[in-house]
């Protein structure tokens, strides 16, 4: 883990993040529900390694940012990451976000046009999808079905459901232990919030989809092909992967997201 060295209070909470300082291309890695930063070790050296200025930080109430003081909302989390973003001065950056990460980055995305270069969403629904009558079912269901899970199993339920590879379910165990049951289904109805179907709606940034070939969370398998087309690109799909495919397969991952980034100008580039 990480120490994440850099605090900025916003609202109650000591957001926690770590910021590499350098002056390549500023990416911002936003993680998922229950999760925290640790989740993007392997991106963050691979990335920092090539010349990439990362941020890495910890939603309030997730991971060092305990300390939350407001509870975990849709409008606070776009907030946050709006200040963390302006707090450092970058440059358009990069969202990078994972689950709940993407969800909150392609809000930022669609209410800032104009903060982000591009973006970056890893095994999560895209937020002005239209659903279907049992993809509105299930959304309704998911958070009292969360609330009926003995406290003691959930860390673990969650985990398993999340990834495929021993080491990312025991980083899935360790990390959603930290939430309680009741902190746990609130981050759910807030990433619940973040979905407001708008069929007409194209993101107005370069944009990279990649999903877990097994990902059975939600509607994803079925949701992000169904955005990629929407939106005129392949989706990039990692074998043997699951969920947080950044986890279980990290070097594709890592290979994916350097890929999309050489096709996206560098800041200095953009001005010319």
């Amino acid at each position: 883990m990480v120490n994440l060295p850099s605090v900025l209070s916003v609202r109650g909470c000591d957001l926690r993040y770590a910021d590499s300082g350098s002056g390549g291309l500023p990416l911002v890695f936003s993680h998922g529900a229950g999760a925290d930063h640790v989740m993007f070790d392997d991106q963050r050296d691979y990335l920092q390694a090539r010349g990439y200025r990362v941020v890495t930080w910890d939603m309030r109430g997730h991971g060092l940012s305990r300390s939350a003081g407001v509870r975990f909302t849709a409008e606070q989390a776009i907030a946050d990451l709006r200040a963390l973003i302006e707090h450092l001065a970058l440059d358009r950056p990069v969202l990078v976000g994972q689950s709940l990460g993407g969800n909150l980055s392609q809000a930022v995305v669609q209410r800032h046009p104009d903060l982000a270069r591009a973006l970056i969403v890893i095994g999560a629904t895209p937020n002005a999808a239209p659903l279907s009558w049992k993809e509105r079912l299930l959304v309704k269901a998911a958070a009292p079905m969360l609330s009926t899970m003995p406290a003691k199993d959930l860390p673990r339920l969650m985990a398993k459901a999340s990834a495929i590879t021993p080491h990312a379910q025991a980083d899935a165990r360790r990390a959603f232990g930290q939430l309680s049951k009741q902190e746990f289904v609130q981050v759910w109805r807030a990433t619940v919030a973040f979905l407001s179907p708008d069929p007409g709606y194209r993101t107005p940034v370069p944009l990279c989809l990649i999903r877990g070939a097994q990902d059975r969370t939600g509607n994803i398998a079925s949701a992000m092909p169904r955005w990629a087309e929407t939106e005129g690109i392949e989706e990039v799909v990692i074998p043997g992967a699951g969920h947080i495919a950044n986890q279980d397969d990290p070097q594709a991952v890592n290979e994916a997201i350097d890929a999309f980034l050489r096709t996206i100008p560098a800041p200095n580039q953009a001005q010319r």
